[in-house]
């Protein structure tokens, strides 16, 4: 098993926003060092949601094993304490071969919880809370979260009802906002920290180009696929990806209004994820211009 001198095992991270080539880096890293690549993409997890989460295909694998992809239903509400117990076991799988473990990903609380070994606060479901909550509008909810914690709101997108609704009862019962009650204990792990990212514009062009390339793959299908399979669950209706188009199918706005909007969420998120990733000081950030890969 490949541990450092301070007898934790030794992983390489490669974490960014959206669009910004952390796929194609991380597997071309796993060829040249003999690797696994251990997925932290709280959208991955999910069967079926493959255009729309520009999940990586197996051609595009090149024959790199890669964990925590097609794990549960999309019915199953998979969380973030779930995502750690079992990443950190193919973790130790994956050492134990004498391989570096490389985490790749953009969702920061399933890095930092894995990786940083956040741990979040230990809270009872409040059903009638809940179901208060989820009576109200979305945008309300949101409007609460930001008045009450404000740095919680900038990491959660503005329609995610699941999210905020959760991030509230936190606030309602312990009193205090998100970022107060999670608490950091010592890493396992000896953590090589790698950002990838490009300028804005860049950025934001690959975004666009990136959801051409699903609608022309077939997104407008797989999410009338996923809506025939498994109906209007929250883990589909607030996915960026196929809200957008699930609003187009409803005939809320065209497809141009529909594309337009999805390109523009999408960028948020990115913005999103880089205030989540930014307040890392361990990050080497490599940013520099390429052509359009995942």
């Amino acid at each position: 098993m490949k541990k450092h001198s301070s007898n934790r095992i030794k992983v390489i991270a490669i974490v960014g926003a959206t669009a910004s080539g952390k796929t194609s880096y991380s597997i071309e890293l796993a060829k040249k060092i003999d690797s696994e690549i251990i997925s932290a993409d709280s959208r991955l997890v999910y069967k079926g949601f493959d255009i729309g989460t520009a999940k990586p295909t197996q051609d595009e694998m090149d024959g790199i094993p890669h964990h925590m992809i097609d794990i549960a239903e999309p019915e199953f509400n998979y969380s973030a304490g779930l995502y750690q117990q079992q990443a950190s076991e193919i973790i130790e799988q994956i050492a134990s071969k004498n391989k570096t473990p490389i985490i790749v990903g953009g969702t920061g609380l399933y890095i930092d919880i894995l990786l940083k070994n956040f741990q979040l606060p230990r809270i009872e479901a409040n059903k009638e809370l809940r179901e208060e909550l989820t009576n109200k509008d979305t945008k309300d909810l949101y409007k609460e979260l930001t008045n009450k914690d404000s740095d919680g709101a900038k990491n959660i997108d503005s329609n995610d009802k699941k999210k905020i609704i959760r991030a509230l009862e936190v606030i309602y019962t312990t009193g205090k906002p998100l970022s107060q009650v999670r608490g950091i204990e010592s890493s396992p792990y000896e953590i090589e920290w790698i950002g990838k990212n490009f300028p804005r514009d860049i950025l934001y062009n690959r975004i666009n180009q990136r959801v051409d390339i699903m609608v022309e793959s077939g997104l407008i299908e797989e999410t009338k696929h996923l809506l025939n399979q498994h109906g209007r669950i929250p883990n589909l209706t607030d996915t960026i990806g196929y809200r957008e188009i699930i609003g187009y199918l409803d005939n809320l706005y065209s497809l141009d209004q529909a594309l337009e909007l999805l390109k523009k969420n999408t960028r948020n998120y990115a913005k999103r994820q880089l205030t989540w990733f930014r307040k890392n000081p361990d990050i080497k950030w490599d940013i520099y211009p390429q052509t359009l890969k995942k």
